[in-house]
């Protein structure tokens, strides 16, 4: 999962940022609106981490300018303006969220992996195929032996075809989920880690296939 952190106090940007980064997102950091909106719209994002008072673009005018070009990513919005006003006024104008700072951290990390449901279309904090369990919440995978110990980005990738079971994840989406600006992810090493994860889930019941040309996808259970 991909996330865009706009916030000019940088070192409260660089903490926030360490820790979901710790968490196994990727994630992009700007310090200004006129930046994040540029970003916004260049760059596919799971969640939008937005600050109010920003210079060059504020905040909301950011989340309008995302919301009139059609950006259905789910946005936070996390600044220290908590009056019922200001909350309205974002609620509004399509913000998914609102945090007011400060704010608790446990807090925060439980806003965000429910955004991030949300936006994936899930209801549950928990998705099982095969013998598979993934608990969104630890964001740990499972089967019956226990913890499915599995490296970072394979994990990471894992989770994106888990929540998005049935459908074709197309590569370039696969890289833009992964990857921050920072980083960078080239075809073939998709394909190794999807060849090493094929023969980790195999023998628990899960299907991991490839769609030729397009992606991969993961076979959805019957209902």
């Amino acid at each position: 999962m991909r996330i865009l952190l706009v916030e000019d106090t940088k070192p409260l940007a660089e903490a926030l940022a360490s820790l979901l980064a710790g968490a196994g997102y990727a994630v992009d950091v700007v310090h200004d609106g006129a930046s994040g909106e540029a970003l916004a719209a260049s760059e596919s994002f799971d969640l939008v981490i937005l600050d109010l008072n920003l210079p060059q673009m504020d905040g909301l005018a950011m989340l309008r300018a995302m919301r009139a070009r059609g950006n259905q990513a789910a946005v936070m919005i996390l600044t220290a303006r908590g009056a019922p006003e200001d909350r309205v006024r974002g609620l509004d104008l399509g913000a998914d969220d609102y945090m007011a700072k400060p704010f608790d951290i446990g807090e925060f990390e439980a806003r965000v992996r429910s955004l991030l449901r949300r936006h994936a279309g899930l209801r549950s904090s928990r998705l099982e195929i095969g013998s598979i369990t993934l608990d969104l919440t630890t964001r740990q995978f499972a089967t019956d032996a226990g913890v499915l110990d599995l490296p970072a980005r394979e994990r990471a990738l894992l989770e994106l075809l888990f929540m998005r079971a049935g459908k074709v994840v197309p590569k370039e989406a696969i890289i833009q989920s992964l990857t921050s600006l920072d980083d960078s992810l080239s075809d073939n090493a998709i394909e190794q880690y999807v060849s090493r994860l094929r023969r980790r889930v195999q023998p628990h019941g899960v299907n991991l296939r490839t769609a030729r040309g397009i992606g991969y996808y993961i076979e959805k259970p019957p209902a």
